[in-house]
């Protein structure tokens, strides 16, 4: 029983002291946990300060501020100093947002992915690596780094990202998701804190949460990081270093201005703040945006991958890293792969020296842009963003819907959308909305059919609504 008579004092949480031998530490983080999986603790319910919980239960301050940051480093708990502890709005959500194959008996429109094309010129640099005779050397162990021409030729790849660098800073990683893991494994410990936008890409957080590591969401004007936010995590949240996605950001579909670019990256520079530039989507812009890694070269891990917008199949990427990094993430890279695969690390640079990878990028913007077209007027009167170049859209709900609801009604009508809840990070309730996948589907009429899907359950509210 608590020392302290709280019985009749309004409290959002009131945990139960146990007397089984359990450091006090552990036992309230366990309790924790539990109530908010249980659903006795809603996100968003902010918990009572720290200091009244130590006197509650009458322990020490820093019991509690333990306990606190196991479920904070679990992704189950946000907030920053001075606004309190909240119950994270994505505690319970599932971050897993990788295609899951069912046999057709639902329309895929979850998982970002680029249309399903003919791939003539992969299969064409395939077939001229197997007819080589000395082929079985792609099969055995390769150089960590790739050969000089290979990372020579990641450099041309780069440059149409927005990236200006050199081969000597280049490292391959197998995939976006993979140069990730390495590089918070790496320069990271459990603990630090890294800025990211409020709704931000699930393969960070998946990473944050096994990691350790604390995601801070700063402040927004227009859609994207303003410097009255990025300066107060800063100094509130001791930020190290700030993730973003310039380009078509995953899931809010923004394009990050000039003006936003060059203020994290003087920012960077200022309070030696790392950027960890996710490129994934940049190659469909019609025409490249000078990136972070080009405005502060020495404070911008820059990443560059395939997946997204030449071919799902090269789970292949390239890290541009200033030299003081190169050690740490070559060696994380190392625990985390050994080496990369040099048969996919000679496809791909074949494939970029050809220049058909960026024919085949180029493909999958005239691709989308005819798809968007056809889900822009099926849509029409609904507040749907997003470039017409790019593979997702972000739509906005209408009232009485939460993205979470919305998905899973979805789900039930044969149709896979993600919503805004898998994206969260913080306190702040997350918007009304859902991640449509619009290439993902294997063809125009599925796709309509999976529009037409979603327009009935957005009708029925409506409706329901008069």
């Amino acid at each position: 029983m608590p020392v302290n008579s709280f019985e009749n004092y309004p409290m959002s949480w009131k945990p139960r002291r146990t007397d089984d031998g359990e450091p006090l530490y552990l036992m309230i983080a366990r309790q924790l946990e539990s109530d908010i999986r249980n659903g006795d603790l809603l996100p968003g319910t902010k918990l009572p300060p720290q200091r009244e919980l130590a006197d509650y239960l009458d322990v020490n301050v820093s019991t509690i501020s333990r306990a606190f940051g196991i479920c904070s480093r679990k992704g189950l708990l946000g907030g920053t100093v001075g606004s309190g502890t909240f119950v994270a709005y994505d505690a319970l959500a599932n971050i897993n947002v990788t295609p899951q194959d069912e046999g057709g008996a639902i329309i895929e429109m979850g998982s970002v992915m680029p249309e399903r094309t003919s791939y003539e010129e992969i299969s064409a640099v395939l077939k001229k690596m197997l007819s080589e005779p000395d082929f079985g050397r792609f099969l055995h162990y390769g150089a960590a780094a790739g050969s000089l021409w290979q990372r020579e030729t990641a450099v041309r790849l780069l440059r149409k990202t927005g990236c200006e660098t050199t081969e000597d800073r280049l490292l391959p990683a197998n995939g976006g998701q993979n140069a990730i893991a390495a590089i918070v494994a790496g320069l990271f410990r459990p603990g630090d804190c890294i800025g990211v936008d409020p709704m931000t890409y699930p393969g960070m957080k998946s990473v944050a949460k096994l990691l350790g590591v604390r995601l801070i969401p700063i402040g927004q004007e227009r859609g994207e990081i303003c410097e009255e936010g990025l300066i107060h995590a800063c100094d509130n949240a001791k930020i190290k270093a700030v993730y973003i996605m310039p380009d078509y950001q995953n899931p809010t579909t923004h394009t990050m201005s000039d003006e936003g670019r060059e203020m994290i990256a003087r920012t960077a520079k200022e309070r030696d703040l790392l950027i960890i530039e996710d490129a994934i989507h940049s190659l469909l812009a019609p025409r490249p945006n000078q990136s972070a890694a080009s405005r502060a070269p020495e404070h911008t891990v820059h990443i560059a991958s395939l997946s997204n917008t030449v071919s799902p199949g090269l789970r292949l990427c390239y890290i541009a890293t200033p030299p003081r990094y190169k050690d740490a993430l070559s060696d994380s890279l190392y625990s985390l792969n050994l080496t990369g695969s040099p048969f996919l690390l000679e496809i791909a640079s074949r494939v970029i020296a050809s220049g058909s990878a960026e024919t085949i990028a180029a493909r999958h913007r005239e691709l989308a842009m005819g798809r968007n077209a056809v889900v822009n007027e099926m849509l029409a009167g609904y507040d749907l963003r997003g470039a017409d170049e790019c593979i997702f859209r972000w739509l906005l709900l209408p009232g009485g819907w939460s993205g979470e609801r919305f998905e899973s009604a979805a789900s039930a009508a044969g149709v896979r959308v993600y919503g805004a809840e898998r994206f969260a990070v913080g306190k702040a309730k997350p918007a009304a909305a859902v991640r449509l996948a619009i290439a993902a589907p294997e063809s125009i009429e599925e796709l309509k059919e999976g529009v037409r899907r979603l327009l009935v359950l957005l009708r029925k509210e409506e409706v329901a609504k008069l």
